[in-house]
């Protein structure tokens, strides 16, 4: 099992331990991961701005992948959804993919709408399998209660993006039960983390990540897991920092999902990166 990693960039800079950890997870799962180094920006910050661009950015990628005749395996979901919907309107609109292959010929590529672009969780889910994954589980945990965060760009738009029911997904919820853990029922898993209005609308973006928190709590979580990076920068970053300015008792440490599954399989802690979390994951050893 073979995947173009495309790790955007965001990851490399800001969160190397969404990296760190699918690295070592993935290698103990039989996924092998080959790094394109000319991948560029997935394009999703142009995409309200100048579409154009924004298709070009991500066909160019996807033309990359496809020359080594490979599928996109993404870890952020904002580049999962950039990729996916540039692939869906690329494959389905041939004067749209002749006017960008015009661009992009220049470097010897063009796309003709082959392979697939999967997230993190779609390979683990569907290529890898809930079963499969059990059988790797050598410390399942016990009592540890998790509230899974799906986050927006995996779910929406659902016809373009095809990852789970987005009304009542449940990939994520068995994944994480895969890991002996208990993926709880919260009220607020769909909603938006705020991430999107961060230096927009301060005061909106972190109303909008508490009331996850507080519902989280609520609802009995030792943690909220992510597996989208703006997500976890949101909850992790975002959150230590506003705690760290008000002091308030209120916090809910969020953990990546390979980092969770790691554990699990008896990853050592130092290579999931876990030192790299802002916010400390205590007593979480099963």
């Amino acid at each position: 099992m073979k995947f173009a990693f495309f790790l955007g960039c965001q990851i490399p800079i800001r969160l190397k331990q969404y990296e760190i950890s699918s690295r070592a997870v993935l290698e103990r799962l039989g996924v092998e991961l080959t790094d394109i180094e000319a991948f560029n920006c997935c394009g999703y910050p142009f995409r309200n701005i100048d579409f154009k661009t924004y298709l070009l950015a991500s066909a160019r990628n996807l033309a990359l992948a496809q020359q080594k005749k490979l599928d996109v395996m993404t870890l952020c979901q904002c580049c999962y959804g950039a990729l996916k919907k540039a692939h869906v309107l690329l494959k389905e609109n041939a004067p749209l993919r002749e006017e960008v292959n015009a661009v992009i010929q220049r470097e010897g590529l063009a796309y003709e709408g082959e392979g697939r672009v999967r997230h993190l969780l779609s390979v683990l889910h569907q290529e890898i399998g809930v079963d499969a994954i059990k059988k790797r589980v050598a410390k399942p945990f016990q009592g540890l209660k998790i509230a899974a965060h799906y986050g927006c760009h995996a779910l929406r738009p659902s016809q373009v993006v095809q990852f789970d029911d987005p009304a009542m997904p449940s990939i994520f919820d068995r994944l994480v039960e895969a890991t002996g853990a208990e993926s709880i029922d919260w009220l607020m898993r769909l909603e938006c983390c705020g991430a999107p209005l961060l230096g927009i609308h301060d005061d909106l973006s972190q109303e909008m990540m508490f009331k996850k928190i507080r519902n989280g709590r609520a609802s009995g979580a030792d943690y909220l897991c992510t597996a989208c990076t703006y997500c976890q920068i949101q909850f992790d970053t975002v959150q230590q920092n506003l705690l760290a300015q008000q002091g308030s008792p209120l916090s809910l440490p969020s953990i990546l999902y390979p980092q969770l599954l790691g554990l699990s399989m008896g990853v050592p802690a130092e290579l999931l990166g876990l030192n790299l979390n802002k916010m400390l994951i205590r007593d979480i050893g099963p």
